[in-house]
């Protein structure tokens, strides 16, 4: 693997965007100078890489940031694999600048039992091109299973608490407490409450057809159904003293539910969190209702994109500590599985390859236009604080001693087109969006895994990441 010198790049870590140059051996960072630290000392360091032999990364005028860790994917693998597979979404993710990704439990067989989640692992030891956890999925009967699971491997445990996928719904109460009792990992929720989103069909279903327009799909999976289920979530959290992390949250009520961070830095310059914390998509911080007008069923997800009072008070929290990362639910479905309405489309859709280049692209908006502190709170939500939030252990900031994860990104005005998409499903919901930032190249490990002009390298696999824990 040898030695590889990032010289003069913008790298944007911990609060900062600054002129440098990143030393890596193998897979590991040994050396990093600013060139604010002075011309004599950073002059040095080049020659040092130089006569060293390293190979040179020339980095001017783009941005190195960490890889981007995805706290929530659906890769469909196994069962599912002809929309979607860990080869191709792994892929997907490596030439969006994702290093790390943890998939969910919902696949064919579902991830309950201790056998399947070691398989889940072994497979991907094969093909993925980047790194990965998985989650454990916890249903009404397999509580018992909770603590043999490797809290060193395993990101956390996945609870559907309003939900259609299969026995993987936990509606009963004492189930709930228990697996919040009981985890020895941090707890994902997905929160709808099943029976206001039954009535609320049956009601559309009523007054318009057995397949409703999709229009009113915010409608049946309503505030009220996300709010009722947040709160109990949220409720058994402080009960318990579980370490609650709700997934794509989608609503200004349910933020009012949770903590606004402290801010505060321990010696190593990581954000503390609660013990309650919540995660954004960044489809519900792109899209509104309007949208359906346009993209119909592309954008149905569950939850479902709200209104757009209920997207800016999204976009509010992501600076002021109520959304702690941002990930994207990947959920790749074929185009003629998204046929129909509310009833007969199925929800989800792909977002993950081009997650970071639309929060670079949003963040520089709400940052008023001013790029590197769009870049530093885009590092922060999707690098800095999925490490720190489930302990990952020497990924997630461009540090001495972190494993070599990178993504560098220039700025280019391009326009998303459907040859672009590595997703084996084939489509974007941002197709013929024009974009302002472009990922250059993605190092995993500190192998470049994809290039601009190469594609992705699909010899390189990535590695099982490690927590402490």
């Amino acid at each position: 693997m040898g030695k590889k010198f990032f010289y003069n790049a913008m790298i944007v870590n911990e609060g900062t965007c600054a002129m440098g140059s990143v030393l890596v051996y193998d897979n590991i960072i040994v050396k990093i100078v600013y060139i604010d630290e002075g011309a004599a000392a950073y002059n040095d360091f080049v020659h040092e890489a130089q006569e060293q032999g390293a190979e040179i990364i020339f980095c001017q005028g783009m941005l190195l940031m960490p890889g981007v860790i995805d706290d929530h994917v659906h890769f469909r693998d196994p069962g599912l694999t002809h929309k979607a597979d860990m080869e191709s979404e792994s892929a997907a993710a490596a030439a969006g600048g994702v290093t790390t990704f943890f998939d969910m439990p919902n696949t064919k067989p579902q991830t309950v039992s201790i056998d399947d989640l070691n398989e889940k692992f072994r497979h991907a030891a094969e093909c993925s091109h980047v790194n990965y956890s998985f989650f454990f999925g916890a249903t009404n009967s397999n509580t018992e299973m909770l603590k043999q699971l490797d809290k060193k491997k395993v990101c956390g445990v996945k609870v559907f608490m309003g939900s259609s996928t299969g026995n993987m719904l936990v509606d009963n109460y004492e189930s709930l407490k228990t697996i919040f009792k009981e985890s020895p990992l941090p707890i994902m929720t997905h929160c709808e409450d099943t029976e206001i989103i039954d009535a609320n069909m049956a009601e559309y279903k009523s007054h318009h057809g057995e397949d409703p327009d999709v229009k009113f799909h915010p409608e049946i999976r309503s505030v009220e159904a996300c709010l009722k289920s947040t709160e109990l979530a949220v409720k058994l959290a402080r009960e318990t003293g579980a370490r609650l992390h709700v997934a794509h949250i989608t609503t200004a009520d349910e933020l009012e539910l949770i903590p606004k961070s402290k801010a505060a830095l321990n010696g190593n310059g990581e954000e503390k969190f609660e013990n309650i914390t919540a995660e954004a998509c960044v489809s519900h911080l792109m899209f509104n209702d309007a949208d359906y007008q346009t993209l119909g069923t592309r954008i149905k997800c569950n939850p479902a994109i709200k209104g757009e009072q209920h997207q800016k008070a999204l976009q509010k929290a992501l600076f002021d500590g109520r959304i702690a990362v941002v990930g994207t639910d990947h959920a790749p479905h074929l185009l003629s599985e998204k046929e129909g309405g509310c009833a007969k489309a199925v929800s989800g859709m792909p977002m993950l390859q081009f997650s970071l280049v639309s929060m670079l692209d949003l963040m520089t908006t709400l940052c008023n236009n001013d790029r590197q502190q769009a870049a530093i709170q885009t590092t922060r939500l999707m690098c800095h604080n999925p490490a720190s939030l489930f302990g990952i252990r020497r990924r997630g900031y461009i540090r001495v001693g972190y494993k070599a994860d990178f993504v560098i990104v220039r700025e280019a005005e391009w326009t998303l087109k459907q040859g672009d998409i590595i997703s084996k499903c084939g489509w974007s919901p941002l197709e013929g969006r024009k974009f302002h930032h472009q990922v250059y190249a993605t190092y995993c490990n500190g192998n470049k895994v994809f290039d601009i002009k190469q594609g992705v390298d699909r010899s390189c696999i990535g590695e099982a990441v490690s927590f402490d824990r």
